[in-house]
C-alpha cells in the first residue's frame, strides 16, 4: 500500500457516511409507516451490517487462511465498539424521525451536520483524556483548540444557515420512470 492509502479510506469513510444519514432517512419514510418505520429501517441496518461486517469479514479470513485466535480482549473492544456503533445508528434514525415529524424536510441535513461536528470534538476529548499530552493539557497547542472550536461553530453554521429545500416538485432528487407503452 501506498503512503496515503489511510487518506483514500478516510475519505471513502466520509463519503459512505456523508451519504449514510440521507439514506437512512430515505429508508425510514420509504417504508411508509408512521409508527414504525424507523424501527424497520433500522431493521434493515443490521442486515447489512450483517452482511458486511460478519459475512465479508469471515470471507476474507477464510481466504486468507487466519488462525481462529480472538484474544478476550480484543473482542470485547471491538464488540463495545460495535454496540456504540449500532446505538448511534438508532440513535441517527430517533433524531431524523423526530425532525421529520416536526415537518422539517431537512432533518438528514441538520441532524448528520450536528453529528459529523460534534463526533470528532468528543473523539478529541476523549483521545486526550486517555493519553494526555506530553507537559499536560497545558501544552496544547492554541491550533488544537481552535480546531476544536471551529468545528463546533461549523457544524452550528451548517445546521443555522442551510438553506431552505424547494418547494414541492422543483428540485426533485433523480427520480426512474418506466416508460410507458404505446
Amino acid at each position: 500500500m501506498n503512503s496515503y492509502a489511510w487518506l483514500y479510506f478516510a475519505l471513502g469513510t466520509v463519503l459512505t457516511w456523508g451519504l449514510y444519514g440521507i439514506f437512512l432517512h430515505m429508508g425510514q419514510i420509504g417504508m411508509a409507516d408512521q409508527v414504525n418505520g424507523r424501527y424497520k429501517a433500522f431493521l434493515f441496518v443490521g442486515v447489512a451490517y450483517f452482511l458486511t461486517a460478519v459475512l465479508a469479514p469471515l470471507l476474507i479470513l477464510v481466504v486468507r487462511g487466519s488462525d481462529w485466535n480472538f484474544p478476550g480482549k480484543g473482542m470485547w473492544l471491538s464488540l463495545i465498539a460495535g454496540i456504540l456503533g449500532a446505538i448511534g445508528a438508532f440513535f441517527v434514525l430517533m433524531s431524523l424521525g423526530a425532525l421529520f415529524a416536526q415537518g422539517n424536510k431537512s432533518a438528514p441535513a441538520i441532524v448528520m451536520s450536528i453529528i459529523f461536528a460534534g463526533a470528532p470534538i468528543v473523539n478529541a476529548i476523549v483521545s486526550l483524556v486517555m493519553h494526555p499530552p506530553a507537559g499536560g493539557f497545558g501544552a496544547l497547542r492554541w491550533q488544537f483548540v481552535a480546531g476544536i472550536m471551529m468545528a463546533a461553530l461549523g457544524g452550528y453554521l451548517v445546521v443555522k444557515f442551510k438553506p431552505d429545500p424547494a418547494p414541492a416538485g422543483h428540485a426533485k432528487v433523480a427520480s426512474v420512470e418506466t416508460p410507458k407503452s404505446e
